[in-house]
């Protein structure tokens, strides 16, 4: 099934590119007139709402395609925003309304466990990720010290 997935989103941004909806939707985002900051809470909030009901392989190989070619013209560093993307995605799938990390858990837990607890136990877990994701972006230094330590970025 995952590998279908891979197919049909391949296949969704390959056509999408080649109809000229990437520089459609570069042209669009652009006459907004957004700073980076602008434009980062933008992306960033995109992919938390459709981290909710799609899978993580379908919003990297449709949507990535659609954000990263706008990075140079914000300034902004692609690995920095792919951390803040894998991050996002990672909060995303413990939010409810959709959760799908709870319903997993739902799956293999004792009959006796509900939902409701699973997602009690999720929100600390989810208000830790909110926080790295704020400390992430107030101080990029956080994930970018190693990559220019090995890598000399």
């Amino acid at each position: 099934m995952v590998c279908w997935l891979f197919v049909g989103s391949s296949i969704f941004s390959a056509a999408f590119a080649l109809l000229g909806g990437q520089e459609l939707l570069e042209r669009w985002v652009l006459s907004l007139g957004l700073t980076p900051l602008q434009f980062m809470i933008l992306a960033q909030a995109i992919i938390f709402i459709l981290g909710w009901p799609l899978e993580w392989t379908e919003i990297i190989v449709i949507f990535m395609p659609i954000f990263i070619p706008l990075l140079p013209k914000f300034g902004i560093d692609p690995l920095f925003f792919g951390l803040l993307v894998a991050l996002n995605l990672q909060t995303a799938f413990l939010s409810p309304p959709v959760a799908m990390a709870a319903f997993y858990l739902k799956g293999v837990s004792p009959p006796h466990v509900t939902l409701n607890q699973i997602f009690a136990g999720m929100l600390p877990f989810m208000g830790i990720q909110v926080i790295a994701l704020i400390l992430l972006y107030t101080f990029p230094g956080i994930g970018l010290w190693l990559p220019q330590v090995l890598y000399g970025r």
